[in-house]
């Protein structure tokens, strides 16, 4: 038996499934935690997008390493969640909305990008030499540089209007959760250094609690088993700006699934072909269309897990899947998720600040690859950097233009995504034939 097919014993099933959730959970439930929180949503709020994200999280892992033969899953130890890289061009979405329309503009423009996916995902290999490392390193970096003002306002506390908005008492806490982190991943071992950031978390929570800075309302208000309301924030609503956006942070996503399943196929000894890509990319599609309806958001691959098969070599699809089936449960409790509320703001900003540094590095790591001994590539990078950038350093910026256009401008992801691309068009495929094409994708 193929050791993607080998149904594993309990005694090293279980830990090893273990192992993943514990790689991707902060990753889970990061996404609901910032966007509802900008969304101005209350703890039950916060606590109903969380159950969801780990539902849906739950559902399209399941459908990936089990799947549907010749329809939908790759078949491999494949881990789908809501990803990161939509989480900035969903807070320009909100902050250009009125506080009813925010998720309904957000929910609208996620299942148009899944629809997109669906009708893209089978001809996306010829795609993928327009997203070359020099474009999908670009906007990995950006997607970590971008998001850490988030972190740092977690670090003070969250609320801007609170009177102990960054008190040295909430900048101490976030900085203590941070040395838990480092002192874990220095001197830990095996499993106790995976899972650092989760340790961090947990201590810092602890040491919370007996200066009152955490909050246990959210547990007397979760029902303990529940499942998400369809449309429970509101019907859809179809903006053409916020939709563009997200098709182009869908085309990213779709680039790093691809990724993800080409290094998985190496890893696994199991190739992964385009019929492979295509079933994956699909579940990618569906689960990002239909997660909307109960308080999804798009949906992709979690590069950590992939790194988990590798260094564990323990390559069956089926610890994945009984690992996507305990997020499944997870998301069929609300009040685990109101677990992860109780959480104080400050604690997460320290968190926070490797979570999102660690993406950065993963971009950087990535424009290492891109060949940066070439000028043109210099420039490339240099300028869509700049581009992605410049709401963060200057957010008025944008002020002036049309709305469509703040919308799409406004995340820093999207705009340094469409110059990379631009330039990437510019430098290496227009009249440029007798060139050598730059790779247009790395599994590695």
């Amino acid at each position: 038996m193929h050791p993607v097919d080998e149904k594993l014993h309990p005694s090293r099933l279980v830990p090893a499934a273990l192992q993943h959730i514990a790689a991707m959970y902060a990753g889970v439930v990061t996404p609901p935690l910032i966007i509802g929180q900008a969304c101005g949503l209350d703890i039950e709020g916060r606590t109903r997008l969380i159950a969801a994200s780990l539902l849906i999280a739950g559902v399209a892992t399941l459908l990936q390493t089990l799947g549907v033969k010749g329809f939908v899953g790759n078949r491999l130890p494949f881990v789908n969640a809501a990803s990161s890289a939509g989480i900035a061009p969903i807070l320009a979405i909100v902050e250009t909305n009125a506080k009813g329309s925010q998720l309904p503009a957000v929910y609208g423009a996620v299942m148009v990008a899944g629809v997109f996916c669906l009708a893209v995902g089978p001809f996306f290999g010829r795609l993928l030499r327009f997203f070359p490392p020099l474009v999908t390193g670009v906007v990995i970096t950006l997607i970590g540089v971008t998001l850490m003002p988030v972190p740092v306002g977690w670090a003070q506390g969250g609320d801007k209007t609170a009177a102990d908005f960054g008190s040295m008492r909430n900048l101490a806490l976030a900085a203590f959760t941070l040395a838990v982190i480092l002192v874990v991943q220095r001197f830990g071992k095996g499993f106790v250094k995976q899972v650092a950031l989760l340790l961090g978390l947990l201590v810092g929570t602890l040491v919370a609690i007996p200066f009152g800075m955490a909050d246990f309302s959210a547990l007397d208000s979760a029902p303990v088993a529940a499942l998400p309301t369809p449309f429970a924030f509101g019907a859809p609503e179809f903006q053409p700006a916020a939709i563009l956006s997200l098709c182009i942070v869908m085309l990213v996503l779709m680039t790093e699934s691809s990724a993800g399943m080409l290094a998985l196929g190496e890893i696994c000894d199991r190739r992964a072909d385009a019929k492979v890509i295509t079933r994956g990319l699909r579940t990618d599609g569906l689960a990002t269309l239909v997660g909307p309806v109960f308080g999804g958001f798009p949906t992709s691959a979690f590069a950590q897990n992939v790194g988990v098969v590798s260094l564990t070599r323990v390559r069956s699809r089926y610890v994945v899947a009984v690992a996507g089936a305990t997020l499944l449960v997870l998301g069929a409790f609300p009040v685990l998720g109101a677990v992860v509320s109780l959480v104080p703001m400050p604690v997460l900003g320290g968190a926070g600040i490797v979570l999102f540094g660690s993406i950065a590095v993963s971009g950087i790591r990535t424009l290492s690859e891109a060949g940066l001994d070439d000028s043109s590539n210099i420039i490339l990078v240099a300028v869509a950097l700049g581009a992605g950038i410049i709401p963060l350093a200057a957010p008025t910026f944008y002020a002036e233009f049309p709305a469509w256009a703040q919308t799409v401008l406004g995340s820093g992801i999207s705009a340094g995504a469409i110059v990379a691309v631009a330039l990437n068009l510019f430098f290496h495929h227009l009249g440029t034939r007798s060139r050598p094409p730059v790779p247009a994708l790395k599994s590695s």
